[in-house]
């Protein structure tokens, strides 16, 4: 008994871990584009435009989300930093379903992602991306410290299926062209 109460005394006084969507185990593509990436933003999706849940105090993960991606990109290595051709890649997270309690603890995240040339404004690529965390109830005794797993997951699985995606992207080929050219 006393061995329990000393247990649960030491993770009662342990901090929940910070948001970190970092992706681990990038590598670098096989792939170029031809292209270079000067600009990466991430929002939030309009009432209008949500697929789920979009909890109070999400607002922060934006700038998470960002540079995480960036990082990833950076470590992946598929764009030409000199070519020719400008992008731009825009980010809406359209959800981000996350658990209240249980066992194991489960976070859905949507977003949707646009590549678009700078000079013509055609969108070279959409997608809209779901991906999801889970954290078995062995990760963690506290609660909260599984739940905030469970979110940097579904974030970090979402970003790594965005990166996947790019390995099929054509940059000549725009999916939806402003004009025909």
């Amino acid at each position: 008994l006393l061995g329990l109460l000393l247990v649960l005394a030491l993770t009662g006084c342990q901090a929940p871990p910070p948001l970190n969507f970092s992706v681990p185990e990038v590598g670098v593509s096989t792939k170029k584009i031809d292209a270079e990436v000067r600009a990466i933003t991430v929002t939030l999706a309009r009432p209008d435009e949500a697929k789920g849940e979009m909890p109070m105090g999400i607002e922060g993960i934006t700038n998470f989300w960002k540079e995480s991606l960036q990082e990833a990109l950076d470590r992946m290595a598929i764009f030409k930093d000199d070519a020719a051709q400008k992008l731009s890649i825009q980010v809406r997270t359209l959800a981000f379903n996350t658990p209240n309690f249980g066992a194991s603890m489960s976070s859905t995240s949507i977003a949707r992602y646009e590549i678009i040339d700078r000079a013509t404004g055609d969108i070279v690529h959409t997608q809209d991306i779901s991906a999801e965390g889970t954290v078995p109830f062995n990760h963690a005794f506290m609660g909260i410290t599984r739940a905030r797993e469970s979110i940097n997951r579904a974030a970090q699985n979402n970003i790594k299926l965005f990166l996947q995606a790019l390995e099929t992207v054509d940059v000549s080929k725009p999916m939806f062209p402003v004009s025909a050219k």
